[in-house]
C-alpha cells in the first residue's frame, strides 16, 4: 500500500551536505546521490557486489534471519506471537551470500552487524569522512526483506550501496496511532508497529489512518542515503534480489548518559500502576526535573548533586545508588 507524503530531498548530495544543522536536526532528509563515488556502489550485479565483499570477510560466523519463503521476507511474530516467523542461525558471510545468490525464496536478514569486526578494511575503502568520529558503522544484507516501523535512540546516516529500499517515516507522536508491540519482546531488538503494512487492518487497527497521513516515504537506489532521526519511526522494505545498506548511528548525548529505555522500564514498574492523582503529580515533578528543568539556582552548586550539571562522575553516583536500591 502506498501513501504519505514525499520525504525533503537534496538532489545531487556530497558530504559537505552533512551540516551541522542537519545532523542535529530533527527532520528527515533524503540526500540523493550521497555514496555514489563509494567503490561498493559501483558493483553493477549481485555476483560483483559477493565478490567485493568476500575480499574482505574474517572467518567469523554472523548471525542471520532465516525466513521461509512463504513470509515473503518479513520478519516478524509468529500467528499467536509466542515466538517469530524466522529462525536465527550462525553461518559465515560466504554462505549468506550463496544462499541468497540461490533465490531459492528464503528469506535472509543479516541486521545491525558491526562492519569493522566482519569487514575490516571496509570502511577505509567505503565511508564518509566528516563521519569519521560515528563509531557505530553497521551492514544490513538481505534479499527482500520487510522490517516493521520502529525507533532508534540514535540519530541515523543509512546509506543504500546495492538494491533498493523504500523508507516510510512518522514522527515521534505516532506511536500511539503505529500500534506498538511489547517493550522487551520483539523480534529484533526494539519495539515495532503490528500493522503489516502491506494489508493494513483498519478495523484490528483503526487509528493506523492517521499514522497513514503522517507518514513521510522515499525510494532509496544504490548511492542514495537518508538521514532519520532519533526517535523517529521508519519501516523499512528491500526490495532487490540482493541488498545491502550501511549506516552511522550516534547519540546526542554525553558518552556517560544511560540508556533512557532503562528510565521507561524502570517508570512502568514504579510509576505506572499508582493512582492518577499520583501519576499526574509524577508528571509535574519529571517535567520540572527532566523535561524542563530549571537550574536550581537557589542551590549552590556544589550541593545540587544529581538536579546539577551531570559529568561522569555524577552519572556514576547515580547509577550506583540505583543498583544499591534494586538490589536489595
Amino acid at each position: 500500500m502506498h501513501f504519505g507524503q514525499p520525504i525533503r530531498e537534496i538532489t545531487a548530495a556530497t558530504p559537505a551536505h552533512l551540516t551541522h544543522a542537519l545532523l542535529a536536526g530533527n527532520e528527515p532528509v533524503v540526500l540523493r546521490g550521497l555514496v555514489n563515488d563509494w567503490p561498493v556502489t559501483q558493483c553493477d550485479s549481485d555476483s560483483e557486489l559477493a565478490q567485493y565483499l568476500l575480499q574482505f570477510a574474517q572467518p567469523v560466523s554472523l548471525y542471520a534471519m532465516v525466513a521461509a519463503p512463504e513470509q515473503r521476507g518479513r520478519y516478524f511474530y509468529n500467528a499467536d506471537m509466542t515466538g517469530f516467523n524466522f529462525t536465527r542461525q550462525r553461518m559465515p558471510l560466504a554462505e549468506v551470500l550463496e544462499q541468497i545468490l540461490a533465490a531459492d525464496g528464503t528469506g535472509y536478514y543479516v541486521g545491525s552487524t558491526a562492519i569493522d569486526a566482519a569487514l575490516p578494511g571496509f570502511r577505509s575503502a567505503n565511508a564518509l569522512t566528516v563521519l569519521q568520529d560515528k563509531p557505530l558503522y553497521s551492514l544490513w544484507l538481505s534479499n527482500h526483506s520487510r522490517v516493521a516501523a520502529h525507533y532508534d535512540v540514535t540519530d541515523n546516516i543509512a546509506c543504500v550501496v546495492h538494491g533498493e529500499r523504500q523508507f516510510t517515516l512518522f514522527p515521534p507522536e505516532q506511536i500511539d496511532n503505529l500500534y506498538i508491540g511489547p517493550l522487551e519482546f520483539t523480534p529484533a531488538g526494539q519495539s515495532c508497529s503490528l500493522v503489516d503494512f502491506h494489508q493494513p487492518d483498519l478495523n484490528q487497527f483503526p487509528k493506523f489512518a492517521q499514522a497513514m497521513d503522517s507518514a513521510l516515504t522515499a525510494t532509496l537506489s544504490a548511492g542514495d542515503a537518508i538521514f532519520i532521526p532519533s526517535m523517529w519511526w521508519h519501516h523499512i522494505e528491500a526490495t532487490g534480489n540482493m541488498n545491502l545498506m550501511v549506516n552511522y548511528w550516534w547519540r546526542q548525548a554525553p558518552e556517560f548518559a544511560a540508556a533512557p529505555q532503562d528510565a521507561l522500564m524502570l517508570a512502568l514498574a514504579s510509576i505506572k500502576d499508582l493512582p492518577q492523582a499520583q501519576r499526574d503529580h509524577w508528571a509535574h515533578i519529571f517535567d520540572h526535573y527532566v523535561f524542563n528543568p530549571t537550574e536550581h539556582a537557589y542551590i549552590e552548586k556544589e550541593k545540587r548533586g544529581a538536579i546539577g550539571p551531570l559529568d561522569d562522575t555524577t552519572a556514576r553516583q547515580i547509577k550506583a545508588q540505583l543498583l544499591q536500591k534494586l538490589n536489595r
